[in-house]
């Protein structure tokens, strides 16, 4: 595109007032920045233009659009989004308030923990839930002696991973309604109470409307960690679109995959306007002029046991029983045969924790470099959006967060289809998993980036512009310096993500190239549980290293 073309862009609205291509000072640093933006898009976009096009050359598509099984399929995977998502708001938003606005007895220390359950991967908190609760699982083991209780209620199906899914994404709301809570302006509350309203008719009518937009932010993640979760419902033999998908997929069965594939981005999509719609309309800010104050506590007074027992108990279940499953199973795993050879006793179990070593290795390579990739490729679209807004980039903003309906299994599909037909060289290479892992977390870092850039002052940019200075060396001096912290929050949690993602690590692991990820599945899947367990207790410590940093750094 010429400079020219660029300049009639900008005339006609496309590109905001902030271009200034007329300047060629910053003709090579903003085309640079179009560029970038414009990978990412087709990045993106490579995903459904492969669904559509399976949809058109399939000769079964008709036949699994008409099928009864697909529909039950569609309605199994709303329903268990549409549950996970309520419980999880019914857990969250009294945890929340209850560590945010009281004087909880250790409340820091509750709000950390209550955190922690985000850390562990679905497959993970299936294997060991289900090992405690299944119908002769620990549980049943442990009261026969007492009670005489032969077997448990089922475990697997629906209520299984309704149970594990909402006790590990209730932090997603949990998070955004606390930190909403600890901004929220007080006076709105003792205005309500001025006028008459008892402290819980005043939590309904005026705490509660306000925290609207934190509870369906963080609903809509909820919802789509649900849409998008493979490994709870594949352990638990929950029939959703993504174990349908995935085992069509292992039965080489591509048109019928890539048709469920389309139905779920479909689906996914439309929750995304629904929430778009909802975040359009009301007004939440504070218009009137002033600073709002810090809050003081509500004193629970003699609801404090109440409410501490309801704290524990939410972490009893969500934290403490799958970590005490988990070192159980590492401590029969320490005793069992399978560590125990020709070198004998401890030196054969450092042996067997030795071999974890490579998988560990090859999990914080491909992490590390998927969130340094994902984070280059996402900054110059943050610049965009927040530094030169316009139509397109507006459309490039809204293309990236699009990303969110596209699960795991469906960008290995279309990588795979890809890595066949045009780009063979590629197939099943590394390269190949760190561009699925872009195109699955580059909203998260997005995100990050760029409410890091809207917290940074104009006028500095424009102070060293005043200066001569040219756009790149600014933005090498003065704008990246001021948001570094949340372009590393952003790499952090896109590492914390990708140490987690099983399917499409799964599908586009090189040959030979294992992960923690895939050898704790390898075990579970064989009902290993001893021998998942070492695994599974360094993916997880691996794993709660970033949160444990983006969580120490916040204040208060």
């Amino acid at each position: 595109m010429t400079v020219g073309k660029l300049i009639r862009a900008q005339q006609r609205g496309w590109i905001g007032d902030k271009w200034d291509w007329q300047r060629p000072s910053l003709s090579w640093f903003t085309l640079a920045l179009a560029l970038g933006g414009g990978v990412v898009a087709l990045l993106i976009l490579v995903v459904p233009t492969y669904l559509l096009s399976r949809m058109v050359v399939g000769a079964e598509v008709a036949a699994t659009l008409l099928q009864v099984r697909t529909w039950q399929v569609m309605g199994n995977t709303i329903g268990l989004a549409a549950a996970v998502t309520g419980a999880t708001a019914v857990i969250a938003i009294p945890l929340a308030w209850l560590t945010a606005c009281t004087d909880l007895p250790g409340k820091r220390l509750w709000a950390v923990l209550a955190a922690l359950p985000l850390v562990i991967p679905s497959y993970v908190a299936a294997y060991l839930y289900a090992s405690i609760l299944s119908p002769k699982g620990l549980l049943q083991q442990g009261l026969f002696p007492l009670t005489g209780i032969e077997r448990l209620p089922n475990f697997y199906g629906f209520p299984g991973a309704f149970f594990v899914l909402t006790l590990i994404t209730y932090p997603y709301t949990f998070l955004t309604v606390r930190a909403a809570l600890k901004r929220l302006d007080p006076s709105l509350v003792e205005a309500a109470r001025s006028l008459g309203y008892s402290p819980w008719q005043a939590f309904w009518r005026v705490t509660l409307p306000t925290l609207r937009p934190s509870i369906v932010a963080g609903s809509l993640l909820v919802a789509l960690y649900s849409l998008r979760d493979f490994g709870a419902v594949t352990m638990l033999q929950y029939s959703t679109f993504t174990r349908i998908i995935y085992n069509r997929y292992q039965g080489y069965r591509l048109d019928t995959a890539a048709t469920l594939a389309l139905l779920l981005v479909l689906l996914t999509a439309v929750i995304l306007y629904l929430e778009y719609r909802s975040r359009s309309r009301g007004q939440y800010a504070r218009l009137s002029a002033g600073a709002a104050r810090q809050a003081q506590p509500v004193p629970l007074g003699r609801w404090q046991g109440v409410a501490l027992l309801y704290v524990g108990g939410v972490l009893a279940l969500a934290l403490v029983t799958p970590t005490a499953g988990l070192l159980y199973w590492f401590g029969r795993g320490w005793r069992q045969d399978w560590l125990v050879r020709d070198l004998g006793g401890a030196q054969s179990n450092v042996h067997s924790l030795l071999n974890l070593a490579s998988p560990a290795l090859n999990s914080l390579t491909a992490s590390a470099l998927g969130a340094l990739l994902t984070v280059a490729l996402a900054l110059p679209v943050a610049i965009l959006v927040t530094r030169y807004p316009g139509r397109l980039s507006r459309t490039l903003e809204q293309i990236t967060y699009a990303a969110f309906a596209l699960p795991g299994v469906v960008v290995a599909l279309a990588a795979v289809y890809v890595g066949i037909i045009a780009v063979h060289s590629l197939y099943q290479t590394l390269p190949m998993l760190l561009g699925a892992y872009v195109i699955l977390f580059i909203p998260q870092a997005i995100s990050a980036q760029r409410a890091s850039f809207l917290q940074l002052p104009r006028s500095l940019e424009e102070a060293g512009r005043s200066l001569g200075q040219r756009p790149f060396t600014i933005f090498q001096r003065i704008t990246f310096p001021l948001v570094k912290s949340g372009v590393t929050a952003g790499a952090l949690l896109v590492f914390l993500t990708c140490m987690k993602e099983l399917p499409a690590t799964l599908i586009l692991s090189p040959l030979g190239f294992n992960t923690l990820a895939a050898t704790v599945w390898t075990h579970i899947n064989e009902a290993f549980f001893a021998r998942a367990a070492a695994p599974t207790l360094l993916l997880l410590l691996l794993s709660s290293l970033p949160l444990a940093w983006l969580t120490l750094r916040e204040k208060g």
